[in-house]
């Protein structure tokens, strides 16, 4: 199982992983406590429930670089490039914006 952590700025939002039956995020209690800074995203609305996809949940998906970019850092990481949780868990650390993914392995 694949997991990372969740940043929104200094706060550590959430959890997010991989297994057998897809993808899930979920929000921690801490966070939900005071989230300091809102939602990760206006379509993973605060809540205790996890999020589970079949697939890399779109939002997270959005932040994996396309383009050259991302074959940029495929060719130098060696990473596959339909592993989209490594790829979100590599070149997600430091995303525009004010999110953060790091690896939780």
């Amino acid at each position: 199982m694949k997991k990372g952590l969740v940043y929104k700025k200094d706060a550590l939002a959430g959890r997010i992983w991989e297994d057998e039956s897809g993808y899930s995020f979920q929000y921690s209690e801490e966070y939900l406590k005071n989230p300091i800074y809102g939602e990760v995203s206006k379509t993973l609305p605060l809540r205790l429930e996890i999020y589970n996809e079949k697939n890399m949940i779109p939002f997270f998906d959005g932040l994996i670089p396309e383009g050259w970019l991302l074959k940029i850092a495929i060719d130098n990481w060696k990473l596959n490039p339909r592993d989209r949780m490594s790829l979100l868990l590599t070149l997600c650390k430091d995303c525009i914006g004010d999110l953060s993914i790091k690896n939780e392995n």
